[in-house]
């Protein structure tokens, strides 16, 4: 073979290989466009889906933590008898049974979400059992005072973590 005869088959071949890679490289984009446009679609789908699900858990647990406020909790549940250990294991009672009854809704939350909510369910039965401690409270009714009082000076914590759900909710759309 001589010289020009490979110069002839490489100014053939170069061209060729040339306009494969592009065609190939064009074809890979095309693919991956495809493919994330399709990847999208699924998400959107996927989303539009669960918000309606989501918003339902929000709307249960905000439900919960309205009920768990103190000053509502206390107007709602009257005392049993008038022994405050009584009262404050009832009251108890039906913070964690309520909560119990809405455990499926974490997992449609963020984790964030719900550790505040744990938490203002746990700082409400302490607020209780703090103030049946207290030498100032002898019955159910005392003790419902006693709480109802401390409340004016701070608020529930069932209010901060209202507002956490409000901010989380408002940045789903």
């Amino acid at each position: 073979m001589d010289f020009t005869r490979i110069i002839e088959l490489a100014s053939y071949t170069l061209p060729a290989i040339v306009t494969g890679f592009v065609a190939y490289s064009f074809f890979e984009l095309h693919i991956k466009n495809n493919d994330r446009k399709r990847a999208f679609l699924l998400n959107k789908q996927a989303h539009s889906e669960s918000l309606p699900i989501r918003l339902q858990a929000y709307e249960r647990m905000t439900l919960y933590l309205e009920r768990i406020n103190l000053t509502k909790l206390l107007i709602r549940i009257a005392p049993i008898s008038t022994e405050k250990h009584d009262y404050e294991n009832f009251v108890i009672d039906q913070i964690e049974q309520e909560f119990e009854h809405n455990l499926t809704q974490q997992i449609y939350m963020s984790d964030e979400c719900w550790t505040i909510i744990t938490t203002a369910k746990n700082s409400t039965i302490q607020i209780i059992r703090k103030a049946a401690m207290s030498e100032r409270v002898e019955s159910a009714d005392k003790l419902r005072e006693v709480i109802l009082n401390d409340l004016l000076e701070k608020q529930s914590p069932s209010n901060a973590a209202l507002g956490y759900i409000k901010n989380e909710v408002s940045e789903l759309w």
